[in-house]
């Protein structure tokens, strides 16, 4: 049997792959001796769409592959047995990652059907369930908590020590929330997880609510993963007919039913208490704790919250042993971490690290380094709430710690990249912009403090920024961070205060200056033309407000009044003669 699988989770299929899928099933029409698969993220997004062929148990990953690629592969390969060299990415028969990686998370993800529930199982799929029904819950906690598992939504609280608190709560009720919000931009972990494996977080989501004492779950999910909801629900389905989700789960006593609650996309909604006001059908605001949602959560009962990317590793540490999961990683920072990288990266995908890994081995081993051959300037991690950190940092291990004493976090796992092109000033005006956006409103602070530092912030790359500002910048981040009472609020200034931190002299070019080093600022960067101008008249027919005038072979000249800073006549120079200062 001749099998083909493409990887259709979101990042392929923008990239094409439901066409090539199309393709392929069209051209393997009728044939019983081949065999066509979807599949989830492989990672490589890079190079999306992929394709795997399997022959004879040796596997040839293709990428990036279109139509007529897909019918080359077809003829040469599929039909004729000879692979197509110059679309290979991998002809090796282990699972497809960047080097460097350890995949636990993503053991299935890209591999299996994640809408076939046999190829769950097939890979051990719910054996981890089994092993915890033939144990004491209290049993099952203490396997989680050896594990070293710590909550990969953000904070990295002990995943076990959280349960036990749950377990201990005593009530008629119990529930398991799968904290599936994720917003952060840039970050794309938990959508893949659950289109590529969704049965793994289902498993995970069984296992706590047998340790806790729960009976029901929820997934929450926002409305903006239609193909993660999707999957989700063929999963939990066929869960059910196989008396896996449901009552008296394997012939147990142990009953426990899922259900999904789509979000609206309101970043706030990742913060526990706010999640659980959202599933009740309030609007999402975060509450004061204590009490905990170990003690009081969804609808007043004992709770537990974990991530996506949490509940995927419940399973495999069941079924594996804590020491699977717990040999990897640093003393305080066990297993392994999953990461998007985006931004200025060749490499941009999706990767599973072994926590502890240096950051530079991530960016330039796995990442492949910067695009086009710029220089590295740093990498914002942890989101909205995390953190810039720059070159001379990129040694820092990636674990809880070693992150957060650089002023980022690990939070949920995005890893932004930055170049030499990227203005440190702008891209902490971005981030506050977006927390500004999705504070809720609830604390004074958040609302309106929040509010004042992203006018700093404009102020000074406008041009108008004044000395006062830095100081005012570090007053505000101070009392925004003491007073607000969730973490939105109280890590939005963090991707001010580490450019401050380590970009001073950027904000000080601003603002003494009147400069922005990067180019990127439009008030503080003029376009002039210099006498390398042959008067082509290029840069004359892209200008959007007629600011250039010149006639042809005569050099040009920019009106300044008139100019936008749009840079349209800096990028249509062939011949360098726009300078940009």
């Amino acid at each position: 049997m001749i099998r083909i699988k493409v990887g259709t989770a979101t990042c392929g299929n923008a990239a094409g792959a439901q066409k090539v899928f199309d393709k392929f099933k069209e051209l393997s029409l009728n044939d019983k001796d081949i065999s066509l698969e979807e599949t989830g993220c492989i990672g490589m997004c890079y190079v999306e769409p992929i394709a795997e062929v399997a022959v004879s148990g040796e596997k040839y990953l293709y990428g990036p592959v279109d139509e007529k690629i897909a019918e080359l592969i077809f003829q040469d390969h599929v039909k004729g047995g000879k692979p197509v060299e110059k679309y290979v990415l991998s002809n090796t028969s282990n699972e497809y990652k960047f080097n460097k990686q350890r995949r636990i998370v993503l053991r299935n993800t890209g591999v299996i059907d994640p809408e076939k529930i046999d190829d769950y199982l097939a890979r051990d799929g719910y054996n981890g369930l089994k092993k915890a029904l033939a144990k004491k819950p209290e049993e099952v906690i203490q396997i989680v908590l050896d594990s070293g598992l710590r909550g990969r939504g953000g904070a990295g609280f002990p995943t076990g020590m959280k349960w036990k608190f749950a377990n201990s709560s005593k009530n008629d009720k119990k529930y398991v929330i799968c904290n599936a919000d994720e917003g952060d931009p840039g970050a794309f972990m938990d959508r893949s997880v659950l289109e590529g494996d969704p049965h793994s977080v289902l498993e995970g989501m069984l296992i706590c609510g047998y340790a806790i004492g729960a009976n029901e779950g929820y997934v929450y999910c926002r409305a903006e993963y239609p193909l993660a909801i999707k999957r989700l629900i063929d999963a939990i389905k066929q869960a059910k007919e196989r008396n896996l989700i449901g009552d008296n789960i394997l012939g147990s006593n142990f009953s426990f039913d899922i259900h999904i609650k789509e979000g609206a996309g309101a970043f706030v909604c990742g913060e526990e208490t706010a999640l659980m006001a959202s599933v009740e059908g309030k609007r999402g605001m975060p509450r004061l704790r204590p009490p905990f949602p170990a003690v009081s959560g969804l609808w007043t009962k004992p709770t537990n919250i974990n991530n996506v990317e949490t509940f995927a590793c419940v399973g495999y540490i069941l079924s594996n042993g804590a020491e699977s999961f717990n040999k990897y990683g640093t003393e305080k920072s066990k297993g392994t971490k999953v990461f998007a990288l985006a931004g200025k990266i060749n490499n941009g995908g999706l990767v599973e690290v072994e926590m502890g890994i240096p950051l530079r081995e991530v960016i330039y081993d796995i990442g492949g380094g910067i695009k086009d051959g710029k220089k590295f300037k740093a990498v914002q991690m942890g989101g909205p709430s995390g953190g810039c950190i720059p070159e001379h940092l990129l040694d820092t291990k990636v674990d809880y710690e070693s992150l957060m004493a650089t002023g980022a976090i690990v939070g949920s796992g995005g890893m932004v990249v930055l170049d030499e092109d990227s203005c440190m000033v702008d891209v902490a005006r971005y981030f506050l912009n977006f927390t500004q956006n999705e504070s809720c409103g609830k604390c004074a602070f958040c609302r309106i403090g929040t509010k004042r530092m992203l006018e700093i912030l404009n102020k000074i790359c406008d041009g108008k920024g004044e000395e006062s500002d830095i100081a005012d910048l570090m007053d505000l981040a101070a009392k925004i961070k003491n007073s607000s009472l969730c973490a939105l609020g109280q890590t939005a200034p963090n991707p001010v205060l580490t450019t401050l931190k380590y970009f001073e002299d950027e904000y000080v070019a601003h603002i003494k200056d009147k400069k922005c080093p990067a180019g990127v600022c439009t008030a503080l960067i003029n376009f002039t033309i210099n006498d390398k101008c042959i008067g082509c008249q290029l840069c004359k027919k892209v200008c959007p407000v007629a600011a250039i005038s010149g006639s042809a072979k005569v050099k040009h000249q920019i009106d300044q009044d008139v100019c936008i800073k749009c840079g349209a006549c800096y990028k249509a120079c062939k011949i360098s003669a726009i300078d940009k200062k």
